[in-house]
């Protein structure tokens, strides 16, 4: 690998492989550094299933919503790849905010209605429905195990470098760029161990979308008082895949918010869920699991929270069997309002803290952090790192 470099990408989830391709299209030298394997399931970008749910009302967010839908066509086409399954999506639930989502995404040209309760459950049988339904036709799945390697495999054919197994275990700012102490050949994951070799490069810029590991990357340049960010919290998450019991029942994708009063009395927050082919349906508490460090994790379920999300099911979801799941593991890291990081501190360009919800959104962050990179234009001031 060279040793002198333009542009680096640290981490090769989602976000990182956008970026690298949207580099790549622009015909910039980029490297991309992954310090797992391909397909690893040690992060955020794990799965075959993914909701786009296009339940925004923020003006910001929706605009991203219809950019993010054009360019999910665009890489389906590209890569000849299946990527978004438009099942639909249904929120659902005593939320005020509805209608002012309803609005504003009629006015972005983005489809949403309202359907009575039973008008819902008679077109989705495996789920119960409360009190107000807003279908959003034009939402659906989205699946990480494929958009992955199409980013990738489309940013090498534009001359991106991809590197697996290769860590950045420290990162200096320099006047003018960064300077990379690299660890390839070493321990798959956890962070424990490893033997691999080690090298130094240094690049104009670097783009940090390290995800979990995000503060623990750039904690040396924060000690030394030369960049700062909202703090990122990571939790582990643990949904789970709920057999299908009622086997004639049509799935959308869904999220349920809940009210005040007795029926909602033991959730943890708002629930989502989606139909995986060949695993079940997902459903999951959102960004309530227990703090962790990335590299030392259980990956096993939190079992109180485990026994609520089946009372949920058993309540909620009259298509599935409660007592027949498959827990399942994956990172949030996020910010203390929820909003993403996506700025320009010096020669590091950060995209982080997706909060749980940035995935939909994975093609428009990529070419967000590109206009980062190249100076084209700033990112909407909520995702400022000084906010």
């Amino acid at each position: 690998m060279k040793s002198i470099l333009d542009t680096v990408v640290i981490g090769g989830g989602a976000m990182g492989s956008a970026a690298a391709w949207a580099l790549a299209r622009r015909g910039r030298q980029v490297t991309l550094l992954e310090q797992f394997g391909p397909g690893h399931r040690i992060g955020a970008s794990h799965g075959s299933t993914r909701n786009l749910n296009p339940g925004y009302d923020r003006p910001e967010y929706v605009a991203m919503l219809a950019e993010g839908l054009a360019l999910w066509e665009e890489l389906e086409q590209d890569s000849g790849e299946r990527l978004l399954t438009r099942t639909g999506i249904v929120n659902h639930g005593p939320d005020p905010r509805f209608k002012l989502v309803q609005a504003a995404l009629t006015e972005a040209g983005i489809r949403a209605e309202f359907l009575r309760p039973d008008e819902a459950a008679e077109r989705w049988s495996g789920i119960r429905f409360d009190q107000q339904v807003l279908y959003m036709p034009d939402g659906g799945q989205l699946n990480p195990e494929a958009a992955l390697p199409a980013f990738q495999r489309l940013a090498a054919a534009r001359g991106a470098e991809i590197r697996h197994h290769t860590k950045v275990v420290d990162l200096e700012i320099m006047d003018d760029g960064v300077r990379l102490t690299l660890e390839s050949g070493g321990a798959e994951a956890g962070g424990a161990g490893g033997t691999g070799r080690t090298e130094v490069v240094t690049a104009a810029q670097a783009v940090v979308t390290a995800g979990g590991w995000t503060e623990k990357l750039l904690s040396g340049a924060a000690r030394s008082g030369m960049l700062r960010i909202p703090r990122l919290r990571v939790t582990q998450e643990q949904p789970a895949h709920f057999r299908v019991a009622d086997q004639g029942a049509v799935w959308p994708g869904f999220n349920h918010m809940p009210g005040t009063g007795p029926a909602y009395k033991d959730w943890y927050s708002p629930v989502y869920g989606m139909q995986t082919p060949g695993e079940g349906i997902k459903a999951g508490w959102h960004g309530v699991g227990p703090e962790v460090d990335p590299d030392k994790r259980s990956f096993l379920p939190e079992p109180v929270q485990l026994a609520a999300l089946q009372d949920y099911a058993r309540t909620w979801l009259p298509g599935v069997d409660a007592d027949s799941f498959e827990a399942i593991s994956c990172t949030y890291t996020t910010t203390p309002d929820e909003d993403f990081i996506l700025d320009r501190i010096g020669p590091v360009v950060i995209g982080a803290g997706f909060s749980g919800h940035g995935f939909k959104f994975t093609p428009v962050v990529g070419r967000i952090l590109a206009d980062l990179a190249t100076g084209t234009r700033p990112a909407p001031q909520i995702f400022s790192a000084t906010r």
